[in-house]
């Protein structure tokens, strides 16, 4: 019959959880579906930005090829009519569903979710999510105001209620019908939080007395960092809270005790998310499904917590582009389920303690780009091919290869012989790499260096990620002709994870620059 499969997506989420070793982060429903998973401890997007890394997982293809740097093109008229995971699966006769945000709304999906093409039924959206960014934030003079910061108390808020409470519900409702319904199904489910505004249910803040928040190792901007690779964090100077700093631009810094206030809500919003995945979970047990439905929990991208003195997405660093990925296969990632048997009962992170251990971790270099290929080797799908070089006219292949080969053989044992892998620029017979990349309009940071638009994109910062290092190459980019121009290169980075583990040593300038 071959299984159902739960996507989980969050937005935002660097893998501060407990399964990946985070001491202060109380997650305690997300370390428990890893608990039961496979979990890669290095998986990377290919671009840190929210609808670039989004198309580019969801139709297997890099940044490069959906042609997507910002928010501003829709894949099919612009780059060509690629086919979509969900698209594939429901071809292949699943239902298809989504709720909350898994494509990007917007533009860069028709405006639709890529409706019809990728879902069987129209994507749900939460009703409150159209208040996200008004002024519901109250403050210390009873004020309503839109911060960064942004705790609540739920029953103030539009409709009582927050945007990642809906989708979960609707998830819930949905995983009700499918129960009864006898179809296989391709649920994706796409939260909210940790975006910014840091904004969840007040109580969450109680799991992080402020005196426990500590800054980031690293709060300065490395002395031998490119202009062109820092991010000025604009988004943020924008929110309330943050613009009454009156914080210089470009490089800050944000006041100390205002960086502990945004980890702290950072990671309350964490522990919310992880209490919506832990209901989920929950429905997913209590309609008997967890013995036939594979799980992924992924995020878009990371988000930087004051690291080399920057804060959200938009770089080539790890905090931007490391994701938490696991998959939850029942009788491959964890011994065969009986149908009624209870694998994730809710656990409440005000009273849980202690963490549950990963069930295989592996420590390869993924990207997200593999996740189309993976998913439907896993349901028992034909595989797409790996794409030729220019693939525009090919509705169906990908760019990423499947990553089910590391599932259960030990790491020693797995060849990287790169089996089913066309492209043999790409097929290293030693060890698989990530790669990211990031544009920016000019070498210095301006006011739009986050957020370029295509036609002002002057530079693409082209980064390498293996076990052992990160290499960053900014090139002269064309976007009238999406060219980079590897002879013309305007800065470097190059960070050995060995003794620099949070890249703040660019040793590009020490090594000569031609291997």
């Amino acid at each position: 019959d071959g299984m159902n499969v739960l996507l989980i997506v969050v937005d935002d989420l660097r893998p501060v959880l407990g399964c990946y070793g985070d001491k202060i982060v109380k997650s305690p429903n997300i370390d428990q579906l890893a608990s039961q998973s496979v979990v890669f401890s290095n998986a990377y997007a290919q671009q840190a930005l929210c609808a670039p890394s989004r198309v580019s997982f969801l139709t297997g293809r890099r940044p490069d090829t959906t042609r997507l740097y910002d928010f501003y093109s829709y894949w099919r008229v612009h780059a060509g009519n690629y086919s979509t995971l969900p698209q594939y699966f429901k071809e292949n006769g699943y239902v298809t569903l989504s709720v909350g945000k898994v494509f990007h709304p917007g533009v860069s999906s028709n405006y639709s979710d890529d409706y019809p093409y990728s879902w069987s039924i129209p994507p749900f959206h939460p009703s409150t999510e159209k208040y996200e960014n008004h002024k519901t934030c109250r403050g210390k003079d009873g004020k309503l105001y839109a911060n960064l910061v942004c705790p609540v108390d739920v029953t103030e808020m539009p409709k009582g209620t927050l945007p990642d409470i809906q989708s979960t519900e609707e998830a819930i409702r949905l995983l009700n019908v499918m129960k009864t319904s006898k179809q296989k199904f391709f649920l994706a489910v796409g939260y909210h939080k940790p975006h910014i505004p840091l904004r969840y249910p007040q109580e969450f803040l109680k799991l992080y007395p402020l005196e426990n928040i500590t800054l980031a190792p690293d709060p300065w901007v490395p002395e031998k960092l490119p202009s062109v690779a820092y991010n000025p964090w604009t988004d943020i100077r924008q929110r309330e809270d943050v613009e009454a700093l009156n914080v210089s631009f470009p490089y800050g810094p944000l006041p100390d005790d205002f960086q502990q206030r945004i980890r702290q809500s950072y990671y309350a919003a964490v522990s919310y998310l992880d209490v919506q995945v832990g209901l989920l979970l929950n429905a997913l047990d209590n309609v008997g499904l967890s013995n036939n439905t594979i799980i992924v929990f992924t995020a878009d991208h990371g988000w930087s917590l004051g690291e080399h003195g920057e804060w959200a997405k938009y770089s080539n660093f790890d905090v931007a582009t490391r994701v938490p990925l696991m998959f939850y296969v029942p009788g491959v990632t964890t011994s065969s389920v009986s149908q009624g048997v209870r694998v994730f009962p809710y656990l409440n992170p005000f009273y849980h303690i202690g963490g549950s251990v990963p069930q295989g971790q592996s420590k390869k270099a993924v990207e997200l780009v593999s996740l189309f290929p993976t998913l439907a080797e896993l349901a028992g799908l034909q595989v797409p091919p790996a794409c030729p070089k220019a693939s525009f006219h090919i509705a169906l292949c990908t760019e990423g290869t499947s990553i089910a080969r590391y599932f259960n053989a030990s790491e020693e044992k797995v060849q990287e012989e790169g089996e089913g892998c066309g492209d043999t620029d790409r097929c290293f017979n030693e060890e698989p790499v990530a790669l990211s990349q990031y544009p920016r309009p000019a070498d210095t940071p301006q006011w739009n260096s986050d957020k370029p638009k295509l036609k002002d994109i002057r530079i693409m910062g082209y980064s390498m990620r293996t076990s052992d290092y990160r290499y960053t190459l900014w090139v002269q980019f064309n976007p009238n002709n999406f060219s980079a121009n590897f002879e013309d290169v305007h800065a470097g980075e190059l960070y050995m994870m060995e003794t620099d583990p949070n890249q703040d040593y660019n040793i590009y300038n020490n090594t000569s620059h031609g291997w």
